[in-house]
Protein backbone atom coordinates (compact mmCIF):
# COMPACT_ATOMS: atom_id res chain seq x y z
CA UNK A 1 0.00 0.00 0.00
CA UNK A 2 1.44 3.31 -0.89
CA UNK A 3 1.08 6.59 1.59
CA UNK A 4 -0.70 9.36 0.75
CA UNK A 5 1.03 12.39 0.44
CA UNK A 6 -0.44 15.64 1.54
CA UNK A 7 0.43 18.49 -0.48
CA UNK A 8 -2.36 21.24 -0.01
CA UNK A 9 -1.46 23.78 2.81
CA UNK A 10 -4.16 26.27 4.78
CA UNK A 11 -2.38 28.56 7.04
CA UNK A 12 -4.39 30.67 9.83
CA UNK A 13 -3.87 33.40 12.29
CA UNK A 14 -5.18 33.19 15.78
CA UNK A 15 -4.96 34.68 19.23
CA UNK A 16 -2.46 32.97 21.31
CA UNK A 17 -5.41 31.66 23.65
CA UNK A 18 -6.82 30.15 20.64
CA UNK A 19 -3.54 28.40 19.93
CA UNK A 20 -2.61 27.20 23.72
CA UNK A 21 -6.36 25.44 23.85
CA UNK A 22 -6.58 24.21 20.69
CA UNK A 23 -3.08 22.67 21.50
CA UNK A 24 -3.97 21.56 24.79
CA UNK A 25 -6.82 19.67 22.92
CA UNK A 26 -4.57 18.37 20.63
CA UNK A 27 -2.63 17.06 23.20
CA UNK A 28 -5.53 15.81 25.32
CA UNK A 29 -6.33 13.69 22.31
CA UNK A 30 -2.86 12.69 21.91
CA UNK A 31 -2.74 13.79 18.33
CA UNK A 32 -0.76 17.04 16.70
CA UNK A 33 -2.47 20.52 16.05
CA UNK A 34 -2.63 20.02 12.57
CA UNK A 35 -4.69 16.59 12.59
CA UNK A 36 -6.66 18.48 15.61
CA UNK A 37 -7.19 21.31 13.15
CA UNK A 38 -7.99 18.58 10.18
CA UNK A 39 -10.19 16.79 11.62
CA UNK A 40 -12.16 19.45 13.09
CA UNK A 41 -12.26 21.82 10.70
CA UNK A 42 -13.25 18.91 7.84
CA UNK A 43 -16.29 17.56 10.05
CA UNK A 44 -17.63 20.86 10.16
CA UNK A 45 -16.95 21.70 6.78
CA UNK A 46 -18.93 18.33 6.19
CA UNK A 47 -21.96 19.47 7.99
CA UNK A 48 -22.11 22.38 6.55
CA UNK A 49 -22.01 21.02 2.73
CA UNK A 50 -24.51 18.45 3.75
CA UNK A 51 -27.19 20.99 5.16
CA UNK A 52 -26.96 23.16 2.40
CA UNK A 53 -27.18 20.01 0.01
CA UNK A 54 -30.30 18.38 2.02
CA UNK A 55 -33.57 19.85 0.59
CA UNK A 56 -36.05 19.55 3.24
CA UNK A 57 -39.61 19.29 2.13
CA UNK A 58 -42.89 19.39 3.51
CA UNK A 59 -44.88 15.75 3.01
CA UNK A 60 -47.42 17.20 0.87
CA UNK A 61 -44.42 19.10 -0.88
CA UNK A 62 -42.46 15.60 -1.32
CA UNK A 63 -46.08 13.79 -2.12
CA UNK A 64 -46.06 15.94 -4.77
CA UNK A 65 -43.18 15.79 -6.14
CA UNK A 66 -43.30 12.35 -5.95
CA UNK A 67 -46.88 12.26 -8.10
CA UNK A 68 -44.85 14.45 -10.39
CA UNK A 69 -42.35 12.06 -11.16
CA UNK A 70 -44.21 9.24 -11.35
CA UNK A 71 -46.95 10.83 -13.65
CA UNK A 72 -44.90 13.54 -15.42
CA UNK A 73 -47.20 15.69 -17.55
CA UNK A 74 -46.93 15.18 -21.60
CA UNK A 75 -44.24 17.27 -23.25
CA UNK A 76 -45.07 20.98 -24.66
CA UNK A 77 -43.44 22.50 -27.68
CA UNK A 78 -41.38 24.51 -25.68
CA UNK A 79 -40.33 21.12 -24.06
CA UNK A 80 -40.23 19.22 -27.77
CA UNK A 81 -38.12 22.49 -28.82
CA UNK A 82 -35.45 22.42 -26.17
CA UNK A 83 -35.35 18.94 -26.37
CA UNK A 84 -34.81 19.03 -30.18
CA UNK A 85 -31.16 21.41 -29.56
CA UNK A 86 -27.94 20.03 -30.02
Amino acid sequence: MSAVVESARINLRTSPEAKALIERAAALMGITVSSFMLQNAYEAARRVVADNDTLMLSREAFEAFVAACENPPAPNDALRTLMARR
